[in-house]
């Protein structure tokens, strides 16, 4: 703590501007303990200028919605950034008030704030016209009606993450993207209502799409898909795990109409595998991949039990292989031997491969694969030829693959 001759030479020696530049570099916790130092540092912490990013997300997540209130009025027109990721105790009241004082707020998370209703998206379509990225993932009281609201007010957005927002069906899809045409990443996981005719809306309106994720929409098909593939050229990152009704038609789509295509999660877990039908992913997938995304960066084929050496030959060769590949994922894919690895020793970026329960895969393919690819990852695991003796009984004991699956 300074004494007050102390603060009075500091304060004549650096001008307020300097001071003013100095704190804007400080987080809000330090900004925080400034304030606390001198009436005049008080004032210069908590100027607005210095409050144009927050995220009370790393220390304080049981806040009240009267310290979002505080917040408001204190930036006012600077705060640019808000992060209130998991704060439960923040509602509808306090983010109207926020919406009102901060009508330049571009980046918002709201993720996982479930007290907030339709009634927070339509005070942000009224003030604040300039939001760019939105998260209310697991907001579950969202309805159609918030995305309406958005259509009509915010027509800059470019990021939304609505996931697990189970109320949204394809009359709110239609209504969000009439409006909001400039939609480049699009979270839509576990919104299990929406159905084939929601994604033939995006495709039409949402030709700067990049990023789309449908984890666990399981009413989607191929044709939803396809439409998205013909709609959005720009698409380079789509999920789809967990869509049990998808096929090798709309992979071969993507391979046609997506060439900026970097990486898919088209397979089922294993834990799933009873669930759903493990996709019918073949050889002539990667036949596709490989004329088709010379971007491709990661693919997950794990799972794909129909996937050959060939197919594996075929994308060793592709444009994507020598320069892009970084990552391939083939647990699981019984009819992969030795020659697969073989056809992956040009992959030069290739950076880890995974081989999990792979049975025809050797140590010595690996060992030959390495003297290419020093530098590569290969996770990797060899049960036991003969299992292990019981212990204190006839029990048996089982391999870390049994016991997972």
């Amino acid at each position: 703590m300074f004494s007050n001759n102390d603060e009075a030479v500091i304060n004549k020696k650096l001008p307020k501007e300097l001071l003013l530049r100095i704190f804007s570099f400080l987080d809000v916790v330090t900004l925080c303990r400034c304030a606390q130092v001198s009436r005049a540092w008080n004032v210069l912490a908590l100027d607005g200028s210095n409050w144009q990013r927050i995220d009370l997300f790393d220390f304080q997540r049981d806040i009240e919605g009267r310290v979002v209130e505080n917040i408001s009025k204190r930036c006012g027109g600077f705060l640019r950034k808000l992060s209130l990721r998991g704060c439960l105790g923040v509602g509808d009241n306090a983010l109207r008030t926020f919406a009102q004082n901060c009508r330049n707020i571009e980046v918002l998370n709201l993720n996982g704030c479930t007290k907030i209703t339709d009634a927070t998206c339509t005070s942000l379509s009224k003030f604040c016209s300039k939001l760019r990225h939105l998260d209310l993932a697991s907001c579950t009281s969202i309805t159609n009606l918030s995305l309406k609201a958005l259509s009509e007010g915010c027509p800059l957005l470019e990021q939304l993450n609505i996931s697990w927002c189970d109320q949204v069906t394809k009359d709110g899809i239609q209504a969000l993207v009439r409006g909001c045409g400039g939609l480049k990443a699009l979270f839509l996981k576990g919104c299990t209502q929406l159905e084939d005719e929601a994604l033939k809306y995006i495709g039409a309106h949402c030709p700067e799409l990049v990023t789309l994720n449908l984890q666990t929409c399981l009413q989607i098909t191929d044709d939803g898909l396809i439409t998205i593939c013909r709609g959005c050229h720009k698409l380079q990152s789509l999920c789809a795990s967990g869509c049990s009704n998808i096929t090798d038609a709309i992979l071969n789509a993507l391979g046609q109409n997506c060439p900026r295509l970097r990486g898919k999660a088209l397979s089922t877990a294993a834990s799933l595998k009873r669930a759903f039908p493990l996709f019918q992913i073949t050889d002539s997938t990667l036949i596709q991949l490989s004329i088709h995304c010379p971007r491709l960066q990661v693919l997950s084929l794990s799972h794909c039990e129909l996937i050959t050496d060939d197919g594996i030959r075929h994308l060793g060769n592709g444009a994507c292989a020598h320069d892009r590949l970084e990552v391939i994922e083939l647990d699981n894919c019984p009819l992969i031997t030795d020659a697969s690895l073989e056809h992956l020793k040009s992959c030069h970026s290739l950076e880890r491969i995974e081989l999990y329960d792979c049975q025809q895969i050797t140590r010595a393919g690996i060992k030959r694969l390495r003297t290419h690819l020093p530098n590569i990852r290969v996770h990797a695991y060899f049960a036991p030829v003969t299992p292990p003796p019981s212990v204190g009984g006839s029990r048996q004991r089982f391999c870390r693959c049994c016991i997972i699956l």
